[in-house]
């Protein structure tokens, strides 16, 4: 078994606080010091200090994973699934690993869109200027001019991008459990233009700016060797100063700041632009729509906001495990009844497919997918 370091740090404090404890009254002025003590230690920021550094690969090869003919992701050498513990004990640079992985992955996923499906990728907003943020959109070539049938896929909340359901299930199951492949192949061979959404990526990260301050040395009524002193004192400081952050927090990460795509910095923002410059844009004469969780709730405000549109154009919704709440989103009684006609949720549900589960929302049918949580 091993000990890490912040432990062994610990380790001589917790003894004293049970020896402390064994004591009589005298002792709590002793225990009350040596809690406040403990209070002032940031376990996470002694924790970093026995990790590896946060240095990860950029590419499934460097990983030494691949996704074999089956759409598994497997190690290049050993054949095995991902595996999460790849260091005993060290959960957050595990899980960092687990994101950086995913990361490759929701670029993988993009090229295949690309590739495999023969799908378009859209910048939005479409008339961005060359420096300001942007997000993109993926759709078929007959998207926008297919005259009988469109439809739209749009994914639920979290890490997932265009493309996905689940990032858990491309790594863990494969690629067709965990992607919207399946779905855009499908409706493609059967007809349909497709339009996959990308409601998640609402802005982009960069390093928040350093603050200069300037010193107070720089004034010019001060003598030049008066101002070589303080600066030489400033330096020395900074100097300690970065030595004793480096030490305290030796995996410090960059301070980012967000930078929100216009008309596109939330999932329900999102889904109301594509539709405005997109699908309501679109010839076909019926739109479908397959939204999974919060994609739901997605699709639900756009209702709110262009129901008359909606009604006009939409012919029937799949959700699966929708999110969505008529109350809380204070959805009309005619949009509600709409919805009773012309959406069905599948759920995850222990009993037999397409079986109907009870809902305590007067919106649309709620059926088994089978599948358990």
């Amino acid at each position: 078994m091993s000990i890490s370091l912040s432990s062994l740090i610990l380790l001589p404090i917790w003894i004293s606080m049970a020896q402390i404890q064994q004591g009589g009254p005298d002792e709590k002025e002793k225990t009350t010091a040596l809690k406040d003590l403990l209070s002032r230690i940031d376990l996470d920021e002694l924790m970093k200090k026995d990790e590896p550094p946060l240095d990860f690969p950029d590419t499934l090869e460097g990983f030494e994973y691949a996704f074999n003919e089956k759409g598994q992701l497997r190690h290049i050498k050993t054949g095995e699934p991902f595996v999460f513990n790849y260091r005993e004990d060290l959960h957050r640079w595990n899980q960092k690993r687990y994101e950086a992985l995913g990361e490759i992955i929701t670029k993988y996923v993009y090229e295949l869109l690309e590739k495999d499906c023969n799908l378009k990728k859209i910048s939005i907003p479409v008339d961005a200027t060359e420096s300001e943020p942007k997000s993109f959109i993926f759709m078929s070539e007959d998207a926008l001019t297919n005259p009988q049938k469109l439809m739209v896929l749009i994914h639920g909340s979290g890490v997932v991008r265009a493309g996905q359901w689940a990032r858990r299930l491309i790594i863990n199951e494969d690629l067709d459990s965990g992607t919207q492949i399946p779905f855009i192949k499908r409706a493609m061979d059967e007809g349909y233009g497709v339009i996959v959404l990308n409601p998640n990526e609402n802005y982009i990260e960069v390093e928040k700016p350093k603050i200069h301050v300037q010193s107070s040395s720089d004034s010019s009524d001060e003598p030049a060797e008066k101002r070589e002193r303080k600066d030489k004192v400033s330096k020395e400081t900074k100097k300690r100063r970065d030595f004793y952050e480096k030490y305290r927090n030796p995996q410090r990460e960059k301070e980012m700041m967000q930078l929100y795509i216009r008309e596109n910095g939330s999932p329900e923002e999102h889904a109301v632009y594509v539709w405005d410059h997109f699908i309501a844009q679109s010839a076909a004469e019926n739109v479908f729509f397959v939204a999974h969780s919060y994609g739901g709730l997605a699709f639900v405000e756009l209702m709110i906001q262009r129901e008359a549109d909606v009604k006009s154009k939409v012919t029937a919704v799949a959700l699966t495990d929708s999110v969505h709440n008529v109350w809380h989103q204070e959805a009309g009684k005619t949009i509600r009844e709409w919805m009773r006609e012309n959406c069905c949720n599948w759920v995850s549900s222990s009993e037999p497919l397409d079986t109907s589960v009870e809902s305590m929302l007067p919106d649309c049918p709620r059926v088994s997918a089978v599948h358990s949580q």
